[in-house]
C-alpha cells in the first residue's frame, strides 16, 4: 500500500508541475484556446481527485476506516492527527472543487480558475509533504 501512496503522490506532483506552467498564460489563453482550457481543467481535475484518493488511501494505510464522503476523507486526516487539523479542515474544500470540475464544468469562470485555483497549487504541495511525512 505504501508504494501505491508514493505513486499517487508522484502523479499529483506531476499534475501540479504541469499546472504551474499554465499560470503565466492562463488569463489570455483560457478563453481563446479550447485545447489549453481542456488540458488545464483536466489536470486540475486529476490533481484534486488525486488528493481525495490519496486521503482515502492514507486512512486505509493507517487503519482508520473509510470516510463517507470526499470531504470527510480529508477532514478525517486532520481528526486523526495525520495532517494538521486546521489545514485539513480548509484543504477539504478541494473535494468540492473536484466535484465542481467533474459535474459543473460548463459553468467554469476563467477568473476562478486562473486567479484562484492556480494560486492554491502550493497548498497541494504542502498537503503532499504532510502525507509523505505521515507515511515515513
Amino acid at each position: 500500500m505504501r508504494h501505491k501512496i508514493e505513486k499517487k503522490i508522484e502523479r499529483i506532483d506531476y499534475c501540479v508541475d504541469l499546472l504551474e506552467n499554465y499560470k503565466p498564460e492562463c488569463r489570455d489563453k483560457f478563453k481563446t484556446d479550447p485545447m489549453f482550457e481542456g488540458a488545464l481543467l483536466h489536470y486540475l481535475y486529476l490533481a484534486s481527485d488525486g488528493c481525495v484518493s490519496l486521503a482515502e488511501m492514507v486512512l486505509k494505510y493507517k487503519k482508520k476506516g473509510n470516510a463517507q464522503s470526499y470531504y470527510e476523507a480529508i477532514d478525517a486526516l486532520g481528526e486523526y492527527g495525520i495532517i494538521p487539523r486546521a489545514f485539513a479542515y480548509d484543504f477539504a474544500k478541494i473535494a468540492s472543487f473536484r466535484n465542481f470540475l467533474a459535474h459543473d464544468y460548463e459553468k467554469i469562470d476563467p477568473l476562478l480558475i486562473c486567479e484562484q485555483a492556480l494560486e492554491k497549487l502550493e497548498e497541494i504541495r504542502e498537503y503532499l509533504r504532510f502525507i509523505e511525512k505521515a507515511i515515513d
